[in-house]
């Protein structure tokens, strides 16, 4: 602890050996704390001289309008699209957004930072966590404000809110639209499985041909770059097209194009082509891409609402929001 500033709660919890959350039942009085632990804990916060700030008190006695969000540190379309949407959200309802970016977390720096929050007197914390790593690390740690986690095809829990927009149903009806068209060989690109937008993606693509009896084929993994696209496209050609193929996300559909194009390939001409997200470019390219969009305005405002509900102590929707297909140019009937 520096001498330049006085005891926080994560140095209390960290003297006192105990968690931020223990430390913040103490002090508010709450419950689920042993008499031995509280007395502990009471004797290190008299013996460090902690004091609670305006802030933290604001909770108390008034609203700070102030929330937290934690965010994963890609620049990737998806996060970072999302982390605006609900930065703007917060605004609209006349919030201030406390945003903390991280990559690689631990239980230890997503503790901390709660800690932090509740150090500032945020009123509730949203965390987006497309990667698994995160979304897992942000549901086991508890908070005595609400937290609301975004986290696509996870639960709920105790002290735990889950939304997300529904991307498996995007990716189903990615692969509905090939079948309809009649295509039985539909390839899967699939995004980084240590994303859980990856890993949904790939269940939508798998479980819809599985629906129309068709048994899934070949899956090749990208990491969401146009680069992975561009090198498994140029693979994919040395190997034998497949007649159609859902790609998890624009960007690696833009590879892969360029793979097409390399060769003297055309597409929807020799290979029908499904993409994911909608990104800016989408209608740009040549063929422009049929593409699954994304609503992050909705889910922005959508997680807000569901953390004022959760902080207002109100009813809560997570019905997951639900994307669209827009279509365009790059598959075509066989």
């Amino acid at each position: 602890m520096s001498r330049n500033r006085p005891p926080s709660l994560k140095d209390v919890a960290r003297e006192a050996g105990v968690s931020f959350q223990t430390v913040s039942r103490v002090i508010n009085d709450g419950p689920r704390v042993s008499s031995a632990t509280r007395a502990h804990v009471l004797e290190v916060i008299a013996r460090l001289g902690y004091r609670r700030n305006d802030a933290a008190r604001a909770l108390k006695t008034s609203r700070s309008r102030t929330i937290g969000v934690i965010a994963d540190a890609s620049p990737r379309f998806g996060p970072v699209s999302t982390l605006t949407a609900v930065e703007s959200a917060a605004r609209d309802a006349g919030y201030t957004a406390l945003v903390v970016t991280m990559s690689g977390p631990s239980r230890d720096l997503v503790a901390d930072t709660f800690g932090d929050f509740m150090e500032r007197g945020v009123e509730g914390v949203v965390v987006i966590a497309p990667r698994v790593d995160l979304a897992h690390v942000a549901q086991e740690t508890s908070a005595e404000i609400p937290v609301v986690v975004l986290a696509p095809g996870e639960t709920s829990q105790v002290g735990v809110t889950v939304f997300y927009e529904d991307q498996e149903l995007g990716a189903r009806l990615a692969v509905r639209h090939l079948v309809e068209l009649g295509h039985r060989d539909v390839a899967h690109l699939a995004g980084s499985q240590e994303w859980l937008d990856g890993r949904v993606r790939l269940r939508g693509w798998e479980a819809e041909l599985r629906s129309h009896g068709i048994t899934p084929g070949a899956v090749r993994h990208g990491d969401w770059s146009g680069g992975s696209g561009y090198e498994i496209g140029r693979d994919m050609v040395a190997q034998g097209l497949p007649g159609s193929i859902f790609i998890a996300s624009d960007l690696m559909a833009l590879g892969f194009l360029r793979a097409l194009y390399e060769a003297g390939l055309s597409v929807p001409g020799d290979i029908s082509v499904v993409s994911f997200d909608d990104n800016e470019f989408a209608p740009q390219v040549h063929p422009p891409l049929t593409t699954v969009r994304q609503s992050f305005e909705v889910v922005g405002s959508r997680c807000m609402e569901i953390l004022l509900a959760l902080i207002g102590d109100d009813d809560v929707d997570t019905t997951p929001a639900v994307p669209r297909l827009v279509v365009r140019q790059s598959a075509r009937r066989v």
